[in-house]
Parts: structure tokens; C-alpha cells; sequence
């Protein structure tokens, strides 16, 4: 069983960053999808950035393209998104997610996923 522990939530202001870190208790040789996804209050869950232990291919969504980016640590065990240019619109709940398999063109979709961390807080004010 893969275990999942974010770490690294908080409060900035607008512009600011902040830098999560997901660890795993170990990854199965076939867990090579690791994302993050985030929910807001009243909104539903949406993908945010997503990397391929396999092949080191990362894919983002469009609302955080040029200010987030995830990489993995030497370790293989811990996936990091780096926050930069925070903005209030990025307040949520931040959720650490492993998959069987590679990433692909569905990365986003939540219910693809076998493994989910309990997740850390991201607040921005303006």
C-alpha cells in the first residue's frame, strides 16, 4: 500500500511562493504518475500539475503554466511543486495523488487515480 504525506501548505500574499512536497512510503515499480490536485470550497476537484516517474514528461494546466512546476527529488520518493507567483484564485486544499501507469492525456481525472494523500492548505490573500 502507498502511503501519501503532503507537507509544505500555508498562507502567503498575492505574489508570493510556497513549495509542497508529497512523500511517499515507497511506489510500487507501476505508480509512475504522480499529481497534484486541488479543490476549493464549492468547487470540484481539478488537476494542476502532474509528473511521469517513468519518462520525467510534466504536464500542467493552463491556469498555472509558467508558475508552477513539479519535479521530483533524487530521493524517487518525493514529487515537489514549486508555487511561484501566487494568487488569491489559487486558494484550496492541496491533494497529493498516485497512479498506476503513466500519466497520459487524462492526468486530470480524479477517479484515475489509486492513491491520495490527506491533503494541505494553500491560502493566498491579496
Amino acid at each position: 500500500q502507498v502511503q501519501l504525506v503532503e507537507s509544505g501548505g500555508g498562507s502567503v500574499q498575492t505574489g508570493g511562493s510556497l513549495r509542497l512536497t508529497c512523500a511517499a512510503s515507497r511506489y510500487t515499480y507501476n505508480s509512475n504518475c504522480v499529481a497534484w490536485f486541488r479543490q476549493a470550497p464549492g468547487k470540484e476537484r481539478e488537476g494542476v500539475a502532474a509528473f511521469d516517474r517513468d519518462n520525467g514528461r510534466t504536464y500542467y494546466a493552463d491556469s498555472v503554466k509558467g508558475r508552477f512546476t513539479i519535479s521530483q527529488d533524487n530521493t524517487e520518493n518525493t514529487v515537489i511543486l514549486q508555487m511561484n507567483s501566487l494568487e488569491p484564485e489559487d486558494t484550496a486544499m492541496y491533494y497529493c495523488a498516485a497512479m498506476w501507469g503513466a500519466c497520459g492525456g487524462t492526468w486530470t481525472r480524479p477517479n484515475d487515480y489509486n492513491y491520495w494523500g490527506q491533503g494541505t492548505q494553500v491560502t493566498v490573500s491579496s
